[in-house]
């Protein structure tokens, strides 16, 4: 027996009735927004629980704050500024407390038709993700949000509380370190 298809509505509408207490409509949107806050805070944390554990923190401010959010803000942009807010949050607790900051970046996997494509994909994901983490923590989430979320940097500026141009010239730096920490992988000149 299969389930008839949810109907989704817009995100106003949305905000609108979980702001009011439905726990319904909340369940929606985390349903629908999750995946994109996740992946922005694995690129930001470092590793998938770490990140895990900040959607979650993400979404449970988000929902005491519903009634606080701007009308005309779009939801996806309010969620990614309380995660970056979040994730700013977890590394000053880290810093307090001089906890080391090396995680995996994946999970064990098993590819039983391709093992040579899939040590060579975890070998390209292990040494991007270490040239991400090379990048400066502002820069690397404006980066993130530009390339993986395709936010207009009007968007970016506004999650990141920064200016137009300075969104650009910080994109255009993180470009700049992260083209030369592959440079250093690959053995070309900087």
């Amino acid at each position: 027996m299969s389930l008839p298809p949810r109907v989704v509505a817009g995100d106003a509408a949305l905000t609108e009735r979980a702001a009011s207490g439905d726990q319904a409509a909340f369940r929606q949107i985390y349903d629908k927004h999750a995946p994109a806050v996740f992946r922005f805070l694995v690129h930001l944390v470092g590793d998938r629980a770490g990140a895990d554990e900040a959607t979650q923190e993400t979404f449970v401010r988000a929902h005491t704050r519903l009634r606080l959010m701007r009308e005309g803000d779009k939801l996806l942009p309010w969620l990614l500024g309380i995660a970056r807010n979040v994730f700013l949050e977890s590394c000053r607790r880290k810093r307090r407390t001089e906890r080391a900051d090396d995680h995996d970046l994946e999970e064990q996997v098993v590819d039983a038709v391709n093992p040579e494509a899939l040590l060579l994909r975890r070998e390209a994901d292990q040494v991007l993700a270490k040239a991400l983490l090379a990048v400066s923590e502002e820069r690397r989430a404006a980066l993130v949000l530009f390339m993986d979320h395709g936010l207009a940097y009007a968007e970016i500026a506004g999650i990141l509380d920064w200016s137009l141009p300075k969104v650009k010239v910080e994109i255009h730096r993180a470009r700049l370190k992260l083209r030369a920490e592959l440079a250093k992988y690959l053995g070309e000149p900087t």
